[in-house]
């Protein structure tokens, strides 16, 4: 039987040949088991990403008690932790996410108020230029 050249080889190669959606953020929540946060943060994103994101997401549940190695990865310190992986750049939110406002302004979905004025700021200062 002969192989096809273009074919990739290796999960990892056809992974890296598989062109992802630019509109589709992919979230990734760590959790340690079910505890009454880590539902209440899965549930709490759900629900946001429902609301704001219309379907354009992918959430990954990584269980820390199952697979504690995968905290170094993304320098995981504190759980429940949502990290979103894109777009880029990467962004982390820890908590249940029960605040929707600081939610959405950690992923960068909302631009931060500037002391619940209704006078809006950018997420990242800009750096003053000489």
């Amino acid at each position: 039987m002969k192989r096809n050249p273009n074919k990739p080889k290796t999960l990892a190669a056809l992974a890296a040949t598989a062109e992802a959606d630019p509109d589709v953020w992919e979230l990734r929540l760590y959790v340690a088991g079910k505890t009454p946060r880590s539902v209440a943060a899965f549930e709490n994103l759900t629900k946001l990403c429902e609301e704001h994101l219309r379907g354009k997401y992918k959430i990954e549940v990584v269980d820390l008690l199952v697979h504690p190695q995968l905290a170094r990865g993304d320098q995981i310190v504190a759980i429940p932790t949502l990290v979103r992986k894109l777009p880029e750049p990467i962004r982390k939110v820890i908590g249940d996410l029960s605040n929707v406002e600081r939610t959405l302004v950690g992923l960068q979905l909302r631009p931060a108020k500037l002391n619940g004025a209704s006078e809006e700021r950018p997420t990242r200062p800009e750096k003053a230029r000489p």
